[in-house]
C-alpha cells in the first residue's frame, strides 16, 4: 500500500506519477501477474494505471490481470466546484487530463467498479460511470453494489478472503 504526497503540495498529476513509480518498483521485487485495487482517491489512482496514459512501463502494465476500484472518484471535473478544489487546485486541463472516465484504457484492461449501496449518490454514479464508458472502449467492466455497505466499511471485504470483494479482485 503505497503512499503518496497529499494536494496541495503536489498537483494531482504529480500523485499519479508517484504511485505509478510505487506500483514499479513494487513489481519489480516480484514476478507473475498484479492485481490492483484502490479506495476512494485509492480508486481514481488504480484505475489510472490502467488507463492509455498510464505511467507505468509496458511490461508492467501486461502482467495487471484485474484492477477493482472501491468507491473510486473517476470523473474529476465535479471536485472542482467542491471547497476542497481550495486544495486540490484542480483546472479544467488536468481534470481531463486525470479522470479515468475522460481517457481510454488500456489494451487489455479488466476493471471492476466496486461501490457500497449506501453510499452518497456521487459515489454510485462515478461507480456505474466508468464502468459504462469503458465498456463502449473496449475494456472488460463490472460494476457492484454491494447492499448495506458505505463510505468507510465498503473496504472490510478485503480482509476476508472468500468475501466477495476479495473473490472479484482475485478471481475476477
Amino acid at each position: 500500500m503505497p503512499s503518496y504526497t497529499l494536494c496541495p503540495a503536489i498537483r494531482i498529476a504529480g500523485i499519479t506519477r508517484e504511485v505509478g513509480a510505487a506500483i514499479e518498483m513494487a513489481a519489480g521485487m516480484i514476478a507473475g501477474p498484479l492485481f490492483l485495487t484502490g479506495h476512494s482517491a485509492g480508486g481514481h489512482l488504480a484505475t489510472r494505471m490502467i488507463s492509455a496514459t498510464s505511467p507505468l512501463p509496458a511490461a508492467i502494465r501486461a502482467r495487471i490481470r484485474h484492477t477493482v476500484s472501491i468507491s473510486g472518484v473517476h470523473d474529476l471535473r465535479p471536485m472542482m466546484r467542491t471547497a476542497m478544489n481550495a486544495t486540490l487546485k484542480l483546472d479544467e486541463a488536468e481534470a481531463a487530463a486525470e479522470s479515468p472516465a475522460l481517457l481510454r484504457p488500456m489494451e487489455g484492461a479488466r476493471l471492476t467498479c466496486w461501490v457500497g449501496a449506501a453510499e452518497r449518490s456521487e459515489f454510485i454514479r462515478q461507480n456505474a460511470l466508468l464502468a459504462n464508458v469503458w465498456t463502449g472502449l473496449g475494456a472488460e467492466t463490472a460494476a457492484v453494489e454491494e447492499p448495506d455497505r458505505h463510505h468507510f466499511n465498503i473496504i472490510d471485504g478485503l480482509s476476508d478472503p472468500a468475501h466477495p470483494l476479495t473473490r472479484a479482485l482475485l478471481l475476477g
